[in-house]
């Protein structure tokens, strides 16, 4: 009886410590990953949404023109910043961070297409005020689409880059999914699960291996960037890895696709994995969608080729 209580006591204990310990781990990695402040931010550049503030930048005159970046937990407007002075010469230019990504909030919620569905259609009536034209890339431009359809007064002509693949956007949250999805979700050890996903090392393994074609274009100042931008917030990112783990963000895109009348122009880089088969799926359901590939560039041409990418913005806008 004693042994099993002294058991229990030292099980207690090094459980406490073990609390502490992950505790001051999270405190430590949430501290010093934004000590640089790549990402300033000021009080009037945010938009009072109702599930959170949401930081955007607006720059130049003419015609409104709304940057939207991927989707990933390290993301934000930042994607944009080799195109933003250029284009702001032509446009009104609105880079917004979404809802759960850089400078903006990152609610403890379950982040869906339809939220940012509503948070674009919101931020154009809201913030822009008139019809604008769009360019989203990766995920993004599901939300894009799918606002299009359902509010189609408040978008003109559209560009993706890199858009989803259509599989991967069928996919709904299973069993797998959801127990992933709360694992993340979790206070101690979900916090050090996200960090450890997040660390600096990943994110340069994200740009080596997914966002950039040539690895030489790996830029330290962009690589430092993407990390404080995933750590920013004190961890509360995992709640949109989580929700793009479980698949919540995803939505089937065939109906939206088929009903846009909208000019829609799809920029890919040529050395995205699967992009010949994306385009063939995108064309197939409405045959009056442009397409056009990008030689030596991969995710994120905007970082990698932006000079390419300005010259077929000016062509198609």
């Amino acid at each position: 009886m004693k042994n099993s209580k002294k058991k229990l006591v030292t099980i207690s204990i090094l459980t406490t410590l073990s609390g502490v310990a992950i505790y001051a781990i999270n405190r430590f990695i949430s501290t010093t990953s934004v000590m640089k402040n790549l990402l300033p931010a000021e009080e009037k550049q945010y938009y009072d949404w109702q599930f959170g503030k949401i930081f955007y930048t607006k720059k130049g005159t003419g015609a409104p023109l709304l940057l939207i970046h991927d989707l990933q937990c390290s993301s934000s407007s930042y994607e944009w910043r080799h195109l933003i002075d250029t284009l702001s010469k032509d446009y009104t230019v609105y880079a917004l961070d979404l809802l759960g990504c850089g400078r903006s909030d990152k609610p403890k919620i379950t982040y869906t297409n339809f939220l940012y569905v509503q948070l674009i259609t919101n931020f154009i009536k809201n913030v822009i005020g008139c019809p604008t034209d769009v360019i989203a890339t990766g995920m993004s431009g599901s939300f894009v689409i799918t606002a299009c359809n359902t509010v189609p007064e408040c978008f003109k002509k559209i560009m993706l880059i890199n858009p989803e693949d259509l599989s991967r956007l069928n996919q709904i949250p299973n069993k797998k999914s959801k127990f992933v999805k709360c694992l993340i979700e979790l206070p101690l050890i979900g916090t050090l699960l996200y960090h450890t996903v997040t660390a600096h090392s990943n994110i340069e393994l994200l740009f080596t291996e997914k966002l950039l074609y040539n690895p030489f274009h790996e830029n330290q100042q962009d690589i430092d960037t993407y990390y404080e931008g995933a750590h920013r917030g004190n961890g509360n990112g995992k709640y949109l890895l989580s929700s793009l783990v479980g698949n919540y963000v995803n939505l089937n895109l065939t109906h939206a696709l088929k009903n846009v009348n909208n000019s829609i122009y799809i920029l890919g880089g040529a050395a995205e994995d699967g992009i010949q088969e994306t385009l063939a799926l995108y064309t197939s359901l409405n045959p009056s969608i442009e397409t056009e590939l990008i030689s030596k560039a991969k995710h994120l041409p905007q970082l990698e080729t932006p000079v390419e990418v300005l010259e077929r913005i000016k062509i198609f806008f």
